[in-house]
């Protein structure tokens, strides 16, 4: 678990067999695969994805990765887990459980900072061994203030949304709401269990 301060990352090759993806959604599957067929995670090697832009994939990575330091850096990772009643699905950057236009109560869980092109985890750290969460609801008018807010990370705190970091959260909702997975809609629930665990994989950027 890595705690403010901590040095975090290597520089080192990647495996033969790392498995190359380019989105978070591509990522969870990934490991999803591997568990299911009861094979140890792989190690990833991320080419985009908000779990790769929260690592400072990209430029600043090819920036760094310099004549005298070729090598590319290779962090641990946690993986998110929600858990219905009879399903179990991966994440490796976040998870939104929203309605439509998100009207109504809401929750957020981020492993990773960003969520496409907003902020809703500006005190992530995909390798703390905690998940931020965010939950409320807010009406139409305080909504599109805060989507404007989190596109730098400033829509927190809010007196209408709850936050909070732990390594488990319980979710308990009146009616049945969309869940988004890694920027992919999967499934609707209304309870689910969001827990995560600390390094649970390698990657490469």
């Amino acid at each position: 678990m890595i705690r403010p301060g901590d040095p975090y990352g290597e520089r080192a090759d990647p495996p033969s067999d790392a498995v190359e993806v380019s989105s978070d959604a591509e990522a969870s599957r990934a490991l999803a695969i591997a568990r299911r067929e009861g094979q140890p995670l792989p190690t990833l090697l991320l080419r985009g994805g908000d779990l790769h832009r929260t690592l400072g994939g990209g430029a600043a990575v090819r920036a760094d990765a310099t004549a005298a330091s070729p090598l590319r850096l290779r962090v641990p990772v946690d993986l998110g887990v929600l858990l219905t009643d009879d399903e179990e699905w991966l994440f490796v950057a976040h998870t939104v459980l929203r309605s439509p236009l998100w009207s109504g109560p809401f929750v957020v869980a981020m492993n990773a900072q960003w969520c496409g092109p907003l902020d809703l985890g500006p005190r992530s750290h995909p390798a703390d061994g905690l998940l931020d969460i965010t939950e409320g609801s807010l009406p139409l008018r305080q909504r599109l203030v805060a989507r404007n807010r989190a596109r730098s990370g400033t829509h927190l705190p809010h007196p209408q949304l709850r936050t909070r970091r732990s390594p488990e959260h319980t979710v308990a909702l009146e009616r049945p709401v969309s869940a988004f997975i890694d920027g992919r809609r999967r499934l609707s629930l209304a309870t689910a269990t969001l827990s995560v665990e600390p390094a649970a994989f390698i990657a490469h950027l």
